[in-house]
């Protein structure tokens, strides 16, 4: 049977993020799997009228800012549910809006699910947020976790039954946009990099994705590599902190803030690294940590061997020695000196690279997440 499916999420494009990329590729896929439809209720965001244009679905946005499960989001939501006749819902990060679950479950909802991602595991351990996170568990049909590690953690916070209707929902990549002859040698001529060996990190710029590591770790790769340079797309809260301490660090010309790149040109970066690093740490207790990071899996895509910070579900996206490695976000000696090998040892590199790009095109794929939703969405 055709699944008719209401995607609600606050994570959706123009915005961009790991989240967002998620639920873009599975509101794309998921009619050509199963058949059905997809409307997507979310937030507005600057720029989302010409965004929402391009898409061959309903896009239906709320007037706030933020969708956040009130009675009035809540009206609107089974309203929509009846409007386009949907018959399943998929909640694009669990935690809130997976409070909704219950009242479209009574407005003719026949299965819910939700995802969870990294900020799921803050609700996990703080008391409060932890009682909301099993109500949503108890009230959808599906709840999901990106791996191994953020499975263990939100498993301890659970009650027994909605423990044994958690699912395995992996990310994946589109391995035809990020692949390794992308368009890297327009990035490097803008750059004016030349044939300088250049590092990346893509992320949002906060504290917990250990930018500021990559920074310091400079100060010994320069010695290693002088002609080294670490390039970073992104913006974020963090980054007057990250300039002042590249000018501290003396390493100014030697680090490159690139800001936010869009969508169509962010492969090309990809492609003009050489090795792409992000050595990300958990903070405040472990409340903050990495779920897992498309990132990692969009660089070995793009044919990149990665650096990947010790939080979370992180390691979970490196083959520690065979992808890349797995390194402490707080030592960013241990992570020069990762850098270091990987950029005088180009041979290896290139088969980390070629290693990671067939391991995401074995079990990293956005049309595998998009067949799994369509069977975790059928009634068992």
């Amino acid at each position: 049977m055709a699944q008719r499916i209401l995607l609600i999420t606050n994570d959706f494009p123009p915005r961009t993020g790991g989240i967002e990329t998620f639920c873009y590729e599975l509101a794309v896929r998921l009619p050509g799997v199963t058949g059905g439809s997809v409307v997507v209720y979310t937030s507005r965001a600057m720029g989302d009228h010409e965004a929402d244009a391009r898409l061959p679905f309903p896009v239906v946005r709320d007037a706030a800012g933020t969708l956040l499960p009130t009675r009035r989001v809540a009206r609107r939501a089974a309203e929509l549910l009846r409007e386009y006749e949907c018959d399943r819902v998929v909640f694009g990060a669990a935690a809130p809006l997976g409070l909704l679950a219950g009242g479209l479950r009574r407005a003719g909802a026949r299965r819910t699910l939700a995802i969870t991602h990294g900020h799921e595991l803050w609700w996990a351990r703080v008391p409060g947020a932890r009682q909301l996170l099993r109500r949503i568990s108890r009230d959808v049909d599906v709840l999901t976790h990106l791996g191994n590690a953020t499975g263990d953690v939100l498993r301890r916070a659970l009650p027994p039954e909605a423990r044994e209707r958690m699912a395995r929902l992996a990310p994946g990549v589109d391995t035809e946009q990020f692949r390794p002859d992308s368009g890297g040698d327009a990035v490097r001529e803008e750059l004016g990099l030349g044939s300088a060996p250049m590092v990346l990190c893509v992320c949002r710029l906060v504290p917990r994705k250990g930018v500021d590591a990559l920074v310091r770790a400079m100060t010994w790769l320069r010695v290693r590599v002088p002609e080294a340079r670490l390039v970073v797309v992104g913006q974020g809260p963090d980054e007057r902190r990250l300039r002042a301490l590249a000018a501290w660090a003396g390493v100014t010309d030697r680090v490159v803030f690139a800001g936010v790149q869009s969508a169509e040109r962010l492969p090309a970066w990809y492609a003009a690294a050489d090795v792409f690093a992000m050595p990300c740490r958990n903070r405040r207790g472990g409340l903050e940590a990495e779920g897992l990071g498309i990132v990692f899996l969009e660089a070995a895509a793009s044919g990149l061997p990665v650096v990947v910070g010790d939080s979370g579900g992180a390691p979970e996206a490196v083959r520690h020695g065979e992808t890349g490695y797995v390194v402490d976000g707080r030592d960013p000696r241990s992570v020069a000196e990762r850098l270091a090998g990987l950029l005088t040892e180009p041979g290896r590199s290139r088969a980390m690279g070629r290693a990671g790009r067939a391991w995401v095109l074995d079990a990293w794929t956005w049309d595998a997440a998009a067949r799994r939703v369509a069977e975790l969405l059928e009634p068992v």
